[in-house]
């Protein structure tokens, strides 16, 4: 590792340069779905967005209440956020308005036919006499009766079939297992329609009777389904039967809650307080603390790098899951620092006391930070949208401080104690007063005395 690790912190720094400040930098999409341009996403708050209000139409003599409209809005948050990181606020008003809030979109119709999908899931038998499936987005013939609805869809996720072909697995309940089963040992090489708002989503043949519940759908071609395709249909699956149908009222872009000024100060006083952190580590752990000013500005580039990549949609709360990640990485610094010191004045060398100091203070930072992910992570799986991106930022931002605190400010200690001008007491916050040397040995031999470390 010590060979390797400089190479791998260069690497690292020169790619998080790249992503950080080349234009116009653009990369694949995942599963084909062409190119993506590198940019950092802001949230709501920051820059605006679409936002589209729903109302919850009554069904079947029902008329929605407070339980039903509070499970529409879940779903329609889910599958919004099963597209990527884009934090959606979605919210309910009175007792049939659901509001929908999406943050920097790019192409508002497509936000809006997703959106709109979160309608009726239905599985549709396809008559026999019907030798061409339906197309994809075609309405479905309305004397078609569904078999069963998407509430008897117990999971669904992507897999792969015995060829490594990509496919869209899911799981039946009870009913829907009984009922498939009962068609499917009767039509088989028939096909079967999965229709959200009657509109076709999928329509697989029946290859043979499927008893179990457990349904496989693969699609032609080579490789199978599309990871964007097997994504939304997967979605749809777990999240797209409502207990009542939806209408969209109405549709407007919004302007960024907290406005340009209000950012302004935010960010102004986030660099204040990192401009603190940085000078108190330099005053008082000088050369060290030098060191670990440099490795805090390395920890920022690659973690904007990270942002810009995934993407991660940056709120004002991130921006301060951000911020604290900052201080947890100094946190991590300070402990080593100060047990550096304290072998130091017990009388070790320089490089002896470093790596005692960085080996010594693991276990606490180790704990301190597995302690911070499980707090983080709590927060990401039960939090609202908000709490969710707060909670994203400081993950990636706690396993980022750990490799900046750890690897990067230990590399180039050790590069640099090797150095005769960095071999004075002064440099590391030890007095001659308080440092106690004891030059038997080899350390005689070298010559080293007092006030040299």
């Amino acid at each position: 590792m010590r060979r390797t690790g400089p190479i791998l912190i260069a690497v690292i720094g020169i790619l998080a340069l790249i992503v950080d400040f080349y234009p116009h930098l653009r990369l694949p999409e995942l599963g084909g779905g062409g190119m993506r341009q590198i940019e950092t996403k802001l949230g709501l708050d920051l820059e605006g967005g679409l936002r589209v209000e729903y109302q919850a139409q009554p069904a079947g003599g029902k008329t929605p209440d407070a339980a039903a409209l509070n499970v529409i809005r879940t779903i329609i948050e889910n599958r919004v956020n099963g597209t990527g990181v884009a934090e959606p606020v979605v919210t309910t008003q009175g007792t049939d308005r659901v509001v929908v809030e999406l943050p920097g979109v790019s192409d508002p119709e497509a936000v809006r036919s997703l959106v709109r999908q979160t309608g009726r899931l239905d599985f549709v038998p396809i008559p026999s006499d019907v030798t061409t499936p339906p197309a994809e987005g075609t309405l479905i013939n309305p004397s078609y009766k569904a078999l069963f609805s998407g509430d008897q869809v117990s999971s669904a996720t992507i897999g792969t079939d015995q060829t490594g072909q990509r496919t869209v697995d899911f799981v039946l309940k009870t009913e829907g297992t009984k009922l498939f089963a009962d068609h499917t040992a009767k039509h088989v090489n028939e096909f079967f329609a999965i229709t959200l708002d009657q509109k076709v989503i999928s329509a697989p043949r029946i290859n043979q009777s499927i008893p179990t519940g457990q349904v496989q759908i693969s699609a032609g071609g080579a490789g199978g389904f599309a990871l964007k395709e097997a994504t939304n249909l997967v979605n749809i699956l777990k999240f797209g039967s409502l207990p009542f149908p939806i209408a969209e009222l109405s549709n407007e872009n919004i302007s960024a809650t907290l406005g340009a000024e209000f950012l302004r100060r935010s960010l102004l006083a986030g660099g204040i307080g990192i401009l603190l952190v940085l000078i108190f580590m330099v005053v008082h752990y000088r050369l060290p603390g030098v060191i670990a000013a440099g490795a805090l500005i390395y920890y920022s580039l690659v973690m904007l790098a990270i942002f810009r990549l995934v993407p991660v949609t940056l709120t004002l709360a991130g921006i301060a899951g951000f911020v604290l990640s900052i201080g947890m990485a100094v946190d991590a610094n300070i402990l080593i620092f100060e047990r550096s010191k304290e072998e130091l004045r017990v009388g070790k060398s320089l490089p002896a006391a470093i790596e005692a100091g960085f080996s010594r203070a693991w276990n606490s930072i180790l704990d301190s930070n597995v302690s911070s992910l499980i707090t983080a992570m709590i927060l990401f799986l039960f939090g609202s949208s908000t709490i969710r991106g707060f909670a994203l930022v400081l993950i990636i931002g706690v396993l980022v401080s750990m490799f900046s605190a750890i690897t990067v400010t230990r590399t180039i200690l050790r590069v640099v104690v090797r150095q005769d001008w960095a071999k004075k007491a002064a440099l590391y916050g030890v007095t001659d007063t308080e440092f106690v040397a004891r030059p038997t040995g080899r350390a005689a031999l070298r010559g080293e005395a007092r006030g040299r470390v």
